[in-house]
């Protein structure tokens, strides 16, 4: 709703907002996630696409999102999850 509101507010100056909501991204604060191989499991097992996400991958869709061709995108969420939100139920 924040998103919403702000991109209603600044859209009269020509500025986009959108919000980006990763899942589970495969960063150095994972490592100890990485080291325990039942948790892992467990966390792969509720995403459909049976892996966490790159950062590479954010910041591609945070790179679009910036470019002139996302230039009538505003307002909206962006998941990027592999899945996982629409999926999961043990976590």
């Amino acid at each position: 709703m924040l998103t919403r509101t702000i991109a209603v507010e600044l859209a009269s100056h020509d500025i986009t907002v959108n919000y980006i909501a990763p899942g589970a991204e495969d960063t150095p604060m994972d490592a100890p996630l990485k080291e325990d191989a039942n948790q892992m499991q467990q966390l792969i097992s509720e995403i459909p696409l049976r892996r966490m996400g790159r950062p590479e991958e954010i910041a591609d869709l945070a790179v679009y999102l910036a470019s002139d061709s996302a230039s009538y995108v505003t307002g909206s969420t962006f998941v990027i999850d592999g899945g996982m939100m629409r999926h999961s139920g043990r976590l």
